[in-house]
Formats: structure tokens, sequence, C-alpha cells
């Protein structure tokens, strides 16, 4: 039997496989609503890499004090909006972050739906959200990673 890491031992992007695998179970379940507060989750730990990744090239601050600004960025939009577009602004990747807000807007808009109105979403709902945080993570996170690629779990 392997033991599992414990989920807080995973790096960021263990974290994001560790999401994305939990999403084709909901799914296989139709549990609409729920696969798409997970793949938000996913799209949010992309972010977190990313931000994580501009402050190591730029700057000596500490794991803590970067987790205490990932917390008081509150949610994807200010993680994008106050940490990873000014980190990137002079970067050759600016363009693309700024081109990705975009994306994790209509994800984020979806996820506050379920999460703060009770809405439910129907399967073709999902999967447009499934696409979008595939997008956006892979996107986001080939910038640091040019190999990266979620793996679907089999159904």
């Amino acid at each position: 039997m392997t033991a599992h890491k414990p989920y807080t031992d995973l790096t960021d992007l263990e974290k994001i496989q560790s999401q994305w695998n939990k999403i084709s179970g909901l799914f296989s379940r139709e549990e609409w609503s729920a696969a798409i507060v997970r793949v938000a989750t996913a799209a949010e730990i992309a972010a977190n890499f990313a931000i994580r990744n501009e402050f190591k090239s730029k700057s000596e601050f500490n794991k803590e004090f970067i987790d205490s600004l990932l917390i008081w960025a509150n949610g994807i939009a200010g993680k994008i909006d106050r940490l990873l577009i000014p980190l990137a602004k002079r970067e050759k990747h600016y363009k693309t972050i700024v081109e990705l807000k975009k994306v994790s807007d209509q994800i984020n808009k979806m996820r506050n739906a379920i999460a703060h109105q009770g809405q439910f979403c129907d399967e073709e709902e999902t999967k447009t959200a499934i696409q979008k945080s595939r997008k956006f993570i892979e996107t986001l996170v080939r910038i640091y990673e040019p190999n990266f690629a979620l793996k679907d779990k089999k159904r």
C-alpha cells in the first residue's frame, strides 16, 4: 500500500493536479456545480504558482511573507489584479497574463454564482468551465514550466 503525501505537503503543481483529478469524479457523478468550484480552485492554485515564481525571480521574500500576500489578495481576482499583473508588468509574458485575466474572470463569475448565490449548473456549463480552466491553468503554468500539462483521469 502506498502512502499519500498530506495535501498540505504537496507542491502547487501537485495540488493543481489533485484538484483536477477530483473534477473527473464529480463530473461522472453529475455534480456539476461542485466540479465548477473545483476547477476554479485549481485555477486559483495556478495563480499562486505563478505569483510564487514571479516573487522568486524578483525578490528574496520568504515563503511565509508571500503566503500572507496570497491570503491578503483574497481569491483569484485579487491575486491576478493585486499581485500577478503588477509583478509581471515589465515581463515578456505580461500580455499573456492580462489576456488570461479575462478567462479567470469568467471562471470566477461561475464559481461565485455557485458559492454566493446558490446557483446550480448543468453539464454544458460545466464543460465550458472545465475547458476555460484548462486553458487558464496550462497557459499560465507553462510560462514557468514549459512542459506542464494537466493529466485527465480515465473515466
